[in-house]
């Protein structure tokens, strides 16, 4: 069964905590999984956290300090001397430590290092520190089971066997030649069946998918979707293997970019969290409000501008909600589409062919939705112009939003901008000054004015 962190879990243990109960807090935490330890940290003050990664084991303490939130964790780690966090860390796998590292201050991280006491260890930590964080180099764990193509199968289960204590899963087998450079796979079958005495060269299997340390984040990712691959090599710019990036890595990796992309499109400017101090929630979504109240000024601006119109025919102002409304969701549907086709690198076929399809799916959608207009303005007002006016006005409007939120984000992506930029208040907010220009342009030259 399934543990489950309850509020009645949580008093409990906050009462022994406060009765500086140490062997029974113990006792109760002894057969939890680290995500279920991140989980109760989370609910607990700071004082309290501090009490539970000090009372348990760095091995478990590890795990579950990976498991929380950033903001969180750094909380905690400031609470900590540089020889426990150095301890945290070498309990950790190479990658997770150099993203701790990441995160310190850099005398704090000098500190940290000085305390380590596996060389090694630490060797592979700073080395995975010079790599971006949001390339393969950054993502790669250094912990990995490799052979050498010349040995026999007999020597190759020996090697594996004290290799694999430092590795927590064994994904692959890969094997390097006399310089380290990757040859290919061993398959775990083939290594079982082959005669003690063949030699590794014989058995493996040449072909494998592998990447660079400068490859990003996202060109791995979509290697390994495309695959359906549980990790991947990495290899150094003279081909030799230097680590592996698994699939646990790539999920954080992606979930992270799905949050700024996220976040992006709705207006916040920055990487930020619910619990962010207000200045820093004011800063991130500040510069998208401006945008919008310049949008909203020139939107008034060019409705002044047909002022003489809407005093003859006032029915024009109570539409223009309406025209900017569907300007935005129209442009926000279309890059919405071109942005997840970006991400997941399914838009194929030219710029071209893509606007012709967009300009086509537009003119349908708002040919029907004019009509709908069409029909509604004319029985209920009575006034063909006005009517005719309004609906062509709709159904331009569609075209032009569409067009915009097609082009708009692959002409980002094109120039290295991040597309998500083109689903938030930008595209919406250009879209609806446009759209109530063609609004009011279309319906002076209709109704004659």
């Amino acid at each position: 069964m399934q543990f489950q962190v309850t509020d009645d879990f949580i008093e409990d243990l906050q009462r022994l905590i406060e009765q500086n109960d140490a062997a029974r807090v113990q006792a109760i935490l002894a057969e939890l999984h680290f995500a279920d330890i991140a989980e109760i940290i989370d609910d607990l003050d700071l004082q309290e956290a501090i009490f539970i990664v000090k009372l348990l084991d760095s091995v478990r303490t590890s795990e579950a300090l990976m498991e929380l939130d950033e903001d969180q964790r750094d909380r905690i780690l400031n609470e900590l001397s540089p020889q426990e966090i150095a301890d945290e860390l070498e309990e950790m796998d190479t990658d997770d430590a150099a993203d701790i590292l990441n995160e310190l201050p850099d005398a704090l991280a000098q500190e940290v290092i000085s305390a380590m006491a596996d060389e090694e260890h630490v060797e592979n930590i700073v080395d995975l520190l010079r790599y971006d964080e949001n390339s393969a180099g950054g993502l790669m764990a250094k912990e990995l089971v490799k052979v050498n193509e010349n040995w026999t199968v007999t020597g190759c289960v020996s090697e594996m066997r004290a290799q694999a204590e430092n590795v927590t899963r064994v994904h692959s087998i890969y094997v390097v030649d006399n310089n380290q450079r990757l040859k290919g796979r061993l398959s775990l079958k083939d290594l079982l069946t082959s005669a003690e005495s063949t030699p590794i060269k014989d058995v493996y299997i040449p072909k494998v998918d592998y990447v660079t340390v400068t490859t990003s984040g996202e060109e791995v990712a979509r290697i390994m979707r495309k695959y359906d691959l549980e990790a991947i090599p990495v290899v150094d710019e003279l081909e030799r293997l230097v680590g592996r990036v698994t699939i646990d890595d790539i999920v954080d990796f992606i979930t992270e970019e799905a949050e700024k992309d996220y976040q992006l499109a709705s207006g916040i400017s920055q990487d930020v969290e619910a619990n962010d101090s207000i200045w820093e929630l004011t800063r991130a979504r500040f510069p998208w409000l401006v945008l919008g109240l310049f949008g909203g000024i020139g939107a008034a601006a060019i409705m002044g501008l047909f002022e003489p119109l809407m005093s003859q025919h006032a029915i024009l102002f109570l539409f223009t909600p309406l025209i900017a409304a569907m300007a935005g969701n129209v442009g926000v549907q279309s890059s919405a589409i071109i942005v997840q086709g970006i991400a997941n690198d399914d838009l194929k076929g030219s710029i071209g062919n893509r606007l012709i399809k967009e300009v086509l799916l537009a003119m349908l959608n708002g040919l029907m939705l004019g009509l709908l207009l069409f029909a509604y303005t004319f029985f209920t007002k009575g006034d063909l112009l006005v009517s005719l006016a309004i609906s062509t006005a709709l159904f331009v409007v569609i075209i032009v939003a569409g067009l915009i939120g097609t082009s708009v984000p692959i002409i980002l992506h094109k120039r290295g901008i991040d597309p998500a930029l083109a689903t938030g208040p930008f595209i919406t907010t250009s879209n609806d000054i446009c759209g109530i220009l063609i609004y009011f342009m279309l319906a002076k030259a209709i109704i004659g004015i």
